[in-house]
């Protein structure tokens, strides 16, 4: 998540790394996210937000705005199966984090939408989030005006969600050295 009307100090990025640190993970947590970018933007930036970094773990957040633009379901997939396809190929675990569409693009569309993730998911066998907005989505308190946006209080519900994966995550790496 990019920030979309927040103060640096409340990115997502931000409130997750020190989280993190608070917990005793040492951890430095990029945020190569673009406001608004869908996921063939994220694609064609791929080899950039690889290039030259030294990643243990990549989140994957991508879809909600092809969604909002009623991107084709079967295209917002593939595009995302690509991504994960050259994560892996560098070796670095995954974190899909998975959307859900509105009902205002009908069933079959929602249908269609909700289940890339999960699908995804079982297909490369990496860790999944099922809904990234869980807690926070259509929850007035937890969203800027626009109704879209998680607001600072949003992202602390948010980075509590990834937080749990995340330590998962860390911890089975931890055990796989040992």
């Amino acid at each position: 998540m990019a920030g979309y009307g927040l103060e640096k100090k409340d990115h997502l990025s931000t409130i997750l790394q020190h989280s993190l640190r608070n917990k005793g993970y040492d951890v430095k947590v990029i945020n190569a996210s673009v406001s608004g970018d869908t996921t063939n933007g994220g694609l064609n930036r791929l080899n950039w937000t690889l290039e030259e970094r030294d990643l243990g773990i990549f989140i994957l957040c991508l879809g909600a705005n092809d969604m909002l633009r009623g991107l084709k379901p079967e295209i917002i997939k593939e595009n995302l199966r690509n991504i994960i396809m050259l994560v892996k190929k560098r070796k670095i675990k995954i974190l899909l984090a998975g959307m859900l569409a509105q009902r205002s693009y009908g069933l079959e569309y929602k249908s269609e939408f909700d289940k890339i993730y999960a699908d995804l998911a079982r297909e490369f066998k990496i860790f999944y989030i099922p809904f990234l907005l869980e807690g926070v989505a259509l929850k007035k308190e937890y969203n800027l005006p626009d109704g879209k946006h998680p607001n600072k209080k949003g992202i602390k519900i948010i980075s509590n969600n990834i937080q749990k994966e995340i330590i998962l995550m860390l911890e089975d790496e931890k055990n796989k050295r040992s």
